[in-house]
């Protein structure tokens, strides 16, 4: 008595690639990289090189007029909300002497209550997530004054938010009030926990 089957195995793994196949990959890798809304072609050239985002704090912004400095620092002890540091450098090259820092401080309050994808406004209390932020440079000493623009929330995870800041930093020569210098920020923002 003999036993036949009539089914074809094929020996070949489901992601066997054949030519027929590579057109549509590189047709879904092209659309996934597309879906990166925190990146775009005009973002400024900063390099991310501090991310920090605590649950149950507030940001502490400190003048310093005798060495004409602002301390921006997260505060743990008296417990508040959602906040998040960044630092950016920008050309970040030795020898120039152009280069400088910018260091951002967002308060979100409860950032579970921040929805994918909305412009939440920045900017000094009542907008819905206060900034504040400081620049190092060489040149003149600078005091903040105010940031303005927008955020937006890319993905959130228990330990990560990814999402994109929009803004121009304000800021005004420590000692003439008359002039005063902007920065401009539109970069993704990682925050890490």
């Amino acid at each position: 008595m003999t036993h036949h089957r009539d089914t074809v195995r094929s020996d070949r793994h489901l992601f066997y690639a054949f030519p027929g196949r590579f057109p549509s990959t590189l047709l879904l890798l092209t659309s996934l990289a597309a879906c990166d809304t925190t990146s775009r072609p005009d973002d400024t050239l900063g390099v991310q090189t501090l991310a920090r985002w605590e649950w149950h704090a507030r940001l502490a912004v400190e003048p310093d007029p005798t060495l004409t400095l602002v301390r921006l620092h997260v505060d743990t002890t008296q417990g508040g909300g959602d906040v998040g540091l960044a630092r950016y450098d920008f050309n970040p090259s030795p020898a120039e002497g152009d280069e400088y820092a910018i260091t951002l401080g967002l308060d979100f309050g409860h950032v579970r209550e921040l929805r994918q994808d909305v412009p939440y406004t920045l900017g000094p209390p009542p907008a819905r997530i206060p900034a504040y932020a400081t620049v190092t440079c060489f040149c003149r000493p600078l005091r903040p004054d105010s940031v303005r623009g927008t955020f937006r929330v890319a993905t959130r995870g228990l330990r990560q938010i990814t999402g994109r800041v929009d803004a121009t930093l304000y800021f005004t020569e420590w000692n003439d009030p008359a002039r005063h210098v902007t920065y401009a920020l539109h970069q993704r923002i990682d925050l890490v926990k």
